[in-house]
C-alpha cells in the first residue's frame, strides 16, 4: 500500500540508489536490525525516531464470500464474531486481536477460525476462497467489495486510524538515498 504504487517513479527518479527491502509483520527494532529506515502504523513507532506520514488515515473492514455468507447469519455487533470462522493475522507478539470501536465503545475480541496467518494477502485469498472472515485494510479489498467477490460486515465499529508512517533514527548526517526514499514517499 505504500511502497509499490510509489516504487516505479523511485526507480526511475533514483536508478542509482538499490532498494533492501525486508518485509516483517509487528513492530520492529531500526536500531538493533541495523535498518535504515521502517514503515509502520504510527501508534507501533518509537518515540525518539523521526516519522513521516507516508498514507491518509486507513480503516480495517472485516469481509467474507458471499458463498460464506449463504450459510451463516451478518454479524450485527463485534461480540456476534463468535458464532463465525475467523481468519486471524498472527503477529510477532501473537494472534492479533480484533479492535472494534463505535462512538466511546471500545471492543478487543480474540477470535477463532480454521486459519492464524502472518501476511495479510493470504488473509484476504483465504476470505475469497470462503474460508471465513477476514479483518485486512479497506484499501487492499475496496476493488474486492466492489465487484462483489467479498461483502463487508461491522462497518460502524472501524473508525479511521492514523496510517502508517516511514520513520527512522534522527541523524545529524542523513544519507543521500534515503532522503530521495523520504522524499518520494512523504504524503503531500
Amino acid at each position: 500500500m505504500v511502497l509499490l504504487p510509489r516504487l516505479k517513479a523511485f526507480a526511475e527518479a533514483y536508478p542509482d540508489i538499490v532498494l533492501d527491502v525486508v518485509t516483517v509483520t509487528g513492530p520492529v527494532d531500526l536500531v538493533a536490525g541495523e535498518f535504515d529506515a521502517g514503515i509502520q502504523l504510527g501508534e507501533y513507532i518509537q518515540k525518539d525516531m523521526i516519522a513521516v506520514r507516508v498514507t491518509p488515515e486507513l480503516r480495517l473492514a472485516v469481509v467474507g464470500s458471499p458463498g460464506y455468507f449463504s450459510s451463516r447469519s451478518i454479524p450485527q455487533k463485534p461480540t456476534d464474531l463468535s458464532e463465525h470462522r475467523c481468519i486471524t493475522l498472527r503477529l510477532p507478539s501473537g494472534p492479533y486481536r480484533w479492535e472494534f470501536e463505535r462512538g466511546r465503545k471500545s471492543v478487543t475480541i480474540s477470535v477463532n477460525g480454521p486459519l492464524i496467518i502472518d501476511d495479510t494477502h493470504l488473509v484476504i485469498q483465504a476470505a475469497l476462497a470462503g474460508a471465513g472472515l477476514g479483518f485486512v485494510y479497506e484499501e487492499q479489498v475496496a476493488g474486492d467489495i466492489a465487484e462483489g467477490l467479498l461483502i463487508r460486515v461491522l462497518e460502524d465499529w472501524t473508525p479511521p486510524i492514523p496510517g502508517f508512517f516511514m520513520y527512522y533514527p534522527s541523524r545529524q548526517h542523513q544519507p543521500s538515498a534515503l532522503s530521495a526514499l523520504v522524499n518520494t514517499l512523504r504524503l503531500s
